[in-house]
């Protein structure tokens, strides 16, 4: 129960992009088409897990006993860097055309501040391994979800007749904004 309750807080209550405005980059940038925010949420997923896991592990067995806390910041950048190049090669390898449609956000992911919050959080929460990936997978559903349903909404906006100046970016940013209060509503839930 205790997992179940981490995974609907992760993607309703305290959502990482609308909740806690991490991950805003991508959120922004690749929710132009819902194929290519499934493509992104994917990977994020893939690294936000990974990551929080190896991250986590380091933390405790490596960081901690040396007495070397302080090099928490530095070194998780260092593995999520390593994991982007990791996720990087497995699809230009496996899906050539997502890998093209991923196009610069792909790399930046290295600089998503939502997978190094999370990996971050998950330690500063004094969550165990289990509870840190169950957290780490809560919140990629969270950041896909928001992201994915910002992409529809923003397909659905390119077939209505917009006023010229609320074309692309602003009406985007109306549209995160209620998209954002529309999330507030499940915060009395957990």
């Amino acid at each position: 129960m205790e997992y179940i309750l981490i995974i609907i807080s992760s993607v309703f209550v305290s959502n990482i992009v609308l909740a806690q405005f991490l991950g805003i980059c991508p959120f922004i940038g690749v929710s132009n088409k819902v194929e290519t925010s499934i493509g992104m949420t994917g990977a994020v997923t893939f690294v936000i897990v990974l990551a929080t896991v190896i991250t986590y592990m380091v933390y405790t067995f490596i960081l901690i006993p040396l007495g070397i806390e302080f090099a928490r910041t530095i070194t998780f950048i260092l593995i999520i860097a390593a994991l982007v190049q990791l996720v990087e090669i497995i699809l230009k390898k496996v899906s050539p055309t997502m890998y093209q449609a991923l196009g610069i956000f792909l790399p930046l992911i290295t600089t998503n501040c939502a997978v190094l919050g999370l990996a971050v959080l998950a330690v500063q929460k004094d969550m165990n391994l289990v509870q840190s990936t169950v957290f780490a997978f809560g919140n990629a559903l969270g950041f896909g979800l928001a992201l994915i349903t910002f992409a529809g909404i923003r397909e659905q906006l390119d077939l209505l007749n917009i006023p010229k100046p609320m074309r692309g970016a602003p009406i985007a940013l109306i549209v995160a904004g209620m998209l954002a209060l529309a999330f507030m509503g499940f915060s009395g839930i957990v």
